[in-house]
């Protein structure tokens, strides 16, 4: 492997950037949240965010986003995902495995070079 080819310390085997995968890790960690968010009812989500709005000492009505936020947080709170690098490990095997989940979210977080 010529030494232009061979991957410097910030990029990994699948050739990315270590900003890109850790973008990525963000966006697949808020597509499983999302997820999860959408398969709860209207009702399950009022619950969650009056019980997170009350363990604060909240008083008060919620606004629809403001409860969403709130189960969003809750969700995010339970919610088991691996470690960075638990996961970048994995996808560097794998990353084919991981593009369904991804929002496209992580191509925003980062400065791309346009293609030339």
């Amino acid at each position: 492997m010529s030494e232009a080819r061979k991957p410097s310390g910030a990029r990994r085997e699948t050739g990315e950037p270590e900003d890109v995968l850790r973008a990525k890790y963000l966006d697949y960690c808020s597509a499983q949240v999302a997820d999860l968010l959408l398969l709860l009812s209207p009702d399950e989500i009022y619950r969650l965010a009056e019980e997170a709005h009350r363990r604060r000492g909240g008083t008060g009505t919620l606004t629809y986003q403001d409860m969403v936020r709130l189960a969003t947080e809750r969700i995010s709170s339970r919610l088991v995902l691996p470690p960075f690098e638990v996961w970048a490990d994995d996808y560097r095997r794998a990353p084919q495995r991981y593009e369904a989940y991804l929002l496209g979210l992580w191509e925003r977080e980062v400065d791309r070079e346009p293609d030339a």
